[in-house]
């Protein structure tokens, strides 16, 4: 989808863009706007060709997703859909169903790794990946011209319900991976399950491994105990656990589990674009050899170590569909995004945490190592992440003006701006500047070989836009 606000409020405008219609409930996203983007969704669908389109529907575990769900439900029903209700599953497990039932699309209920004040609106494909720009666009469109209708009595959708999509999704994932060889080493495992969806599966996940596991933030309340982002910030809870219990790992959720953080044995979180870079380092030595997909923003410890296996890296525009495309379309022996989504595609092709988990306990099986001591073997850079509040309306004229500061990088315009400075053809360092798709903000993140050259990029890149908006103010 287009990135876009809607009119609403200035302080939490609805989010519109690849990763789907997110707002904070009771200002931007309330029970009419659900409404409105699930009839228009249930339009679309209509003219794929199917009367009357199959539709799975899930959600997290927000205390504002029942309400919601009860939104989107009605929508479903009044738009002739048969609607089959899988309840409370992460959105991997909702997407892995999408083909098991030969669906025409599935919408999600949940705002992922944003605060619990927020809520989102997720819409798929029949192949389980998300809706692509083209048809994200014609869903918008339609929202915005009210190109849709609610059926007479005689045409109403119908329910059902899916309370085995759960047990699948660990089948399918315990198929894909060396079983015995995880559970011979018998791992101490913590899991931050954030009260999240993630809780429905992970721990039945370890317990199947023969994983020792000690659950923190257990519960199903949606009541966030800290940021559900696995940033490293953010998991303070789990390395403290990690310390205390002796455990050989922990692994954090985000609300929907398509993401997961890491934390070593030595309770350091890896940081969450290593999420990735680990599942890349153990499919390219210990499974199959084959191109790697990432998007721009994510660490070039990706393609330092694609580099050791002779393997060539893809890197897309941000969003799960974009590198979920690219891996297909180039037979990718893995990918995601440098935000803790890791991708398999021997599982399926969208950011799957569970997956991930799995992943990484038979890296460290195979690895005989300890998680802390192969941590230090993988190639690490410098990375900073951070935000800004813009105006969203100039943001066409920050773009022009940045692009005309800098005089010395390779500049890449495939998603907004991302400045490169290249060494002997390989790039050093660099700096990705853009709007964010799930939040009202500008993102800035960089990378250096050096923490002192990351934080001087940053601190250039992020007074150069501060001076922008001060300017304007002005």
């Amino acid at each position: 989808m287009s990135q876009s606000s809607h009119n609403s409020s200035e302080s939490s405008p609805l989010m519109v863009s690849v990763s789907g219609i997110r707002g904070v409930v009771g200002e931007s996203l309330n029970p009419i706007v659900a409404t409105e983007f699930v009839l228009a969704y249930a339009a679309w669908l209509r003219d794929q060709g199917s009367a009357r389109p199959k539709v799975l529907l899930a959600r997290d575990t927000r205390p504002t997703g029942e309400m919601i769900r009860h939104a989107t439900l009605s929508a479903l029903l009044a738009g002739g859909c048969q609607v089959i209700d899988l309840g409370i599953v992460t959105t991997p497990t909702l997407q892995l169903a999408i083909g098991h039932h030969k669906a025409d699309g599935a919408i999600c209920i949940t705002a992922s790794h944003n605060p619990v004040e927020w809520n989102a609106l997720k819409f798929f494909q029949p192949n389980g990946m998300y809706l692509d720009k083209a048809q994200g666009n014609v869903v918008i469109a339609k929202q915005a011209a009210r190109d849709f209708n609610c059926n007479d009595w005689s045409a109403m959708g119908t329910i059902e319900s899916d309370e085995a999509a759960t047990r699948r999704h660990l089948d399918k994932v315990l198929s894909a991976v060396d079983v015995e060889a995880i559970r011979a080493k018998n791992f101490k495992v913590v899991l931050d399950g954030c009260c999240g969806a993630g809780n429905r599966i992970s721990p039945t996940l370890l317990r199947e491994l023969n994983c020792t596991l000690i659950h923190i933030n257990e519960d199903f309340s949606g009541h966030f105990p800290h940021n559900p982002e696995p940033l490293n910030e953010n998991l303070q809870q789990l390395a403290q656990a990690v310390k205390e219990h002796g455990a050989d790992i922990g692994f954090a959720h985000d609300a929907d589990a398509d993401r997961v953080g890491i934390c070593t044995n030595e309770g350091e979180p890896i940081g969450e674009d290593y999420s990735l870079v680990w599942a890349v380092a153990h499919v390219l030595k210990n499974r199959n050899r084959g191109p790697v997909v990432t998007n721009l923003s994510t660490t070039m410890a990706v393609d330092a170590v694609a580099r050791q296996f002779d393997c060539e890296v893809f890197r897309t525009p941000v969003g799960d569909i974009n590198v979920s495309g690219k891996m297909h379309a180039v037979g990718a022996a893995i990918g995601g995004e440098g935000n803790g989504g890791v991708i398999i595609p021997d599982i399926q092709f969208g950011r799957d945490g569970i997956a991930a988990i799995a992943l990484t306990l038979e890296f460290l099986a195979k690895s005989d190592m300890s998680s802390g001591d192969l941590g230090r073997t993988i190639p690490r850079f410098f990375n900073i992440k951070s935000t800004l509040q813009f105006p969203r309306e100039r943001l066409d004229a920050l773009r022009m003006w940045l692009k005309s500061k800098e005089k010395t990088a390779r500049i890449n315009e495939d998603d907004w701006l991302k400045f490169e400075w290249p060494k002997d053809g390989d790039t050093t360092s660099w700096v990705h500047v853009r709007p964010s798709g799930t939040e009202p903000f500008v993102r800035v993140i960089c990378e250096a070989q050096t923490q002192a050259e990351a934080q001087r990029i940053q601190k250039t890149m992020r007074a150069e836009i501060e001076s922008v908006a001060t300017a304007w103010e002005d």
